[in-house]
């Protein structure tokens, strides 16, 4: 609606993080980037995120012919879901997504048919509304480790395929920053203690790769960044603890699916024992919150690792 005021954080390098308000606050980020006048945006939230997009960029002097790119990390719709709408209000941008993802933004109907397996035709209707088409000539789909550059400032994109086949990430050297969509975990603000922030793998359905997301974790650190823009929220630093913690958290999770393949009632195991690793990791975390407040905040994504790694096991056999 117009007149929404946007959520903002001013973070580094010409970056501001904006509150999607997809499902919560400080659930879902979309990134701006802006660089001497000119803007991007990395992932964009849902439809109803457009309004608070466009306030971000009247929050920064910008007007909307003033964005030259639209970068979607990968086409899940909490990432992409608004990308079709917001182009439609910016008459200069280019909508970068890779080539996995970019037939999906064309015709979403296999996308949207994929997230109805998953939520519901009710649910998807409600979180998401009509998911509207990007013009072809629009788009463009890079290479991996492809450069492109806004106004001057070098962006790279790198293919990271373990969340899903239709993920890359986006390299920035200049803020020595590179944002991860889903390749890099989630890390809530909650979370955050005296230890630092907490990460999170992210295993939704239908395409989790282990050896691919190892990957993953290892290309983004091969930039060399100083910090990680997560969509799901924002900035993270102490890059190698987190890597490590990444690392693990992935091995953890492919034994908890192996320690229940065989179970009658798999969904619910996988749930349970997803649900009960986060809380044993957060209270070595010095995470002061019960088991409600852990529901409250990680609750949706412990469902939807559950599904990804029963998807999994029936691919795997």
């Amino acid at each position: 609606m117009p007149g929404q005021r946007a959520q903002t954080t001013v973070l580094n390098d010409g970056i501001v993080a904006i509150d999607t308000e997809y499902s919560r606050s400080l659930h879902d980020a979309s990134h701006l980037i802006v660089e001497k006048g000119r803007a991007a945006y990395v992932d964009t939230g849902v439809n109803s995120s457009v309004p608070l997009l466009l306030d971000a960029l009247v929050q920064q002097d910008l007007d909307v012919a003033d964005v030259d790119y639209v970068v979607l990390t990968h086409v899940h719709l909490d990432h992409a879901g608004g990308a079709g709408r917001l182009m439609q209000q910016l008459p200069n941008a280019k909508c970068v997504v890779h080539r996995y993802g970019a037939r999906h933004m064309v015709d979403p109907a296999k996308l949207i048919a994929g997230t109805e397996a998953v939520y519901g035709k009710a649910e998807t209707e409600r979180l998401y509304g009509r998911i509207e088409p990007i013009d072809e000539k629009r788009i463009v789909i890079p290479e991996d480790e492809q450069w492109f550059a806004l106004n001057g400032r070098p962006l790279q994109t790198i293919n990271t395929e373990g969340h899903a086949r239709h993920h890359h990430v986006v390299n920035d050297p200049q803020s020595r920053g590179v944002f991860s969509g889903d390749s890099f975990g989630v890390s809530y603000r909650e979370h955050d203690t005296v230890n630092g922030e907490i990460v999170f793998p992210t295993t939704t359905p239908v395409q989790f790769d282990p050896a691919e997301a190892h990957k993953a974790v290892d290309r983004i650190m091969a930039c060399d960044p100083e910090q990680v823009y997560l969509t799901h929220y924002s900035r993270v630093r102490d890059l190698d603890r987190l890597a490590a913690q990444m690392h693990d958290g992935i091995d953890a999770y492919v034994r908890i699916a192996r320690e229940h393949e065989h179970d009658d009632n798999r969904s619910a195991a996988l749930r349970a024992s997803l649900f009960d690793y986060c809380e044993q990791r957060l209270s070595e975390h010095g995470y002061p919150g019960d088991r409600d407040s852990i529901q409250s905040v990680l609750g949706a994504d412990v469902d939807l690792n559950a599904q990804g790694l029963d998807v999994w096991l029936h691919r795997a056999k």
